[in-house]
């Protein structure tokens, strides 16, 4: 592999370059990209809740605020009770 000729003793290979990726791999990549999103609507909840949290209360620390609001213990909860609603409301 391209990895493999380019490793040499002592030092990390270097990554593939585009040139040698398939022509077609980034659109197989957005397409697979946009079914996971579109079977995994929790994501777009997430980040969508986190956006709307972050305009309507403009933190200063923007990077303490998505560690606590990432790791809050109750948002599995909240997610899941949305998932719910958008079922019932579909």
């Amino acid at each position: 592999s391209t990895l493999e000729r380019d490793a040499q003793p002592g030092r990390e290979p270097r990554p593939l370059s585009v040139s040698v990726l398939p022509d077609s791999l980034p659109i197989q990549t957005r397409i697979a990209n946009e079914r996971y999103l579109r079977t995994h609507k929790e994501v777009e909840l997430l980040l969508s809740g986190f956006f709307r949290e972050t305009f309507l209360k403009r933190p200063d620390n923007i990077l303490e605020f998505a560690a606590d609001y990432f790791t809050d213990p109750g948002l599995p909860n909240k997610i899941h009770m949305q998932l719910i609603e958008d079922k019932k409301s579909a």
